[in-house]
């Protein structure tokens, strides 16, 4: 897992043909807005989270982010040991979001 700054998330997503966006916060906070083409999981569903993030290719690179940073970072280490090595927790968060968005 890698922490990233706002400014090197966003240039390293923008390079990387690779790229899958997950946003682990909840439906209410995800329904006030997004980062476009985010995959929604939510942390908060437990083992729920686990069996849709093992359904995932471990192969592509994948850029977590949540509300502020705490709950990716938990993501992220939780796909680092089922097996995803290339996982980037975005500092901040959402709340800190400068780029685009969708509501």
């Amino acid at each position: 897992m890698a922490d990233l700054s706002q400014q090197e998330w966003q240039k390293q997503l923008a390079n990387d043909d690779n790229a899958v966006i997950i946003d682990v916060r909840t439906q209410d906070e995800v329904d006030e807005g997004h980062i476009p083409n985010a995959l929604h999981i939510d942390i908060f569903l437990g083992q729920g989270f686990m069996d849709e993030v093992k359904k995932l290719d471990t192969s592509k690179n994948y850029y977590v982010y949540c509300r502020s940073g705490g709950r990716s970072a938990q993501a992220c280490a939780v796909m680092n040991s089922l097996g995803y090595d290339n996982t980037y927790n975005l500092m901040g968060g959402f709340s800190e979001w400068e780029g685009e968005k969708t509501n």
